[in-house]
């Protein structure tokens, strides 16, 4: 039995929200494996996030931002990553990931959020010109990456949901030297897909790939994401 964490507060107005159960039930359906999905609110983990965590073979930072706890957060996004844990990060999720890992790994302590703190001295994270709300795009995915491997395409059209904010690309030569790799972009060249290297499945999309469950499409990101916690349950069976 997998065991995910979503990470972030439930609002059961919110698409994705609603997207995401039906995305996981559709992928694990085709797989044939098990498991249980539980929400889990950002600030549970201020304190003791390791032990809180602990029982999850996957977590996945879900849209819908600020989160309650910022903090919470990326406490979660540090354990997720240090740990191998299978980690998918969508929208809002994966603006957090960029601000987990340059505070902690490229030394930029003051990286944030223009959403949640505007007057921050770094802001990582920026209000975009033009919202994406609705928008639909198409990746061109990076020729040997772990996204083009497992899209098995050089291309992928996706959706994204309420979108205000994305990152700041002046940031993007220090991630990319630091292994946080842009593996998808848009037709202007605008970053739409992350990827950790070293890492068994650390992925981050601006967009929204579990809107694809609104149309009974199993989405490729999710099948794979499920299939790397797997891999973590069946040795323990």
């Amino acid at each position: 039995m997998i065991r995910i964490g979503l990470i972030g507060e439930y609002k059961p107005e919110v698409q994705a929200h609603i997207a995401i159960p039906q995305a996981l039930a559709l992928a694990a359906n085709e797989l044939g494996c098990q498991y249980e999905a539980e929400w889990l609110e950002t600030p549970l983990f201020e304190q003791d996030a390791e032990e809180k965590l602990a029982g999850y073979q996957a977590l996945w930072f879900i849209p819908n931002t600020p989160y309650a706890s910022m903090g919470g957060a990326l406490k979660a996004l540090q354990y997720a990553r240090e740990r191998l844990i299978p980690t998918l990060g969508t929208c809002g999720g994966c603006q957090h990931m960029l601000i987990e890992y340059a505070r902690n790994m490229l030394g930029i302590r003051e990286a944030d959020h223009a959403e949640e703190h505007p007057d921050a001295t770094v802001l990582l994270i920026t209000p975009l010109a033009c919202s994406n709300t609705g928008v639909i795009t198409i990746c061109h995915l990076s020729p040997g990456s772990h996204v083009a491997s497992i899209y098995g395409v050089s291309e992928a059209t996706e959706q994204y949901g309420t979108c205000n904010y994305g990152p700041n690309a002046q940031f993007w030569p220090e991630l990319e030297r630091g292994g946080m790799h842009i593996s998808g972009r848009d037709q202007q060249g605008e970053a739409r897909i992350i990827e950790l290297e070293r890492h068994p499945f650390y992925i981050g999309t601006l967009f929204q790939p579990e809107r694809s469950a609104f149309k009974q499409v199993v989405h490729p990101l999710i099948r794979a994401y499920l299939q790397a916690a797997n891999e973590l349950v069946i040795p323990q069976s």
